[in-house]
């Protein structure tokens, strides 16, 4: 009879510590998801910030100056 009372304790813990791990899992996993898309909306705004370099570039160019100058201006140059 005692056997059994040992056998059960020993599963309870394994229980405990298995239910533990699922948390753990679930809680990184989370933590994962959510930093896949703050990258992911991280990419959209650099995507954004080179359309409006591109048009820069475009506009300083059709002015009359040079590709590198162009460049330069946009970079934040004189």
């Amino acid at each position: 009879m005692s056997e059994e009372k040992k056998d059960s304790r020993k599963c309870g813990d394994k229980k405990k510590i298995m239910v533990t791990y699922g948390f753990i899992q679930l809680g990184s996993s989370f933590v994962s998801a959510i930093a896949l898309a703050a990258i992911a909306f991280g990419f959209c705004s650099i995507k954004k910030e080179s359309k409006v370099f591109n048009n820069c570039v475009t506009e300083v160019i059709e002015n009359g100056s040079t590709n590198a100058e162009a460049v330069r201006y946009c970079n934040g140059g004189n």
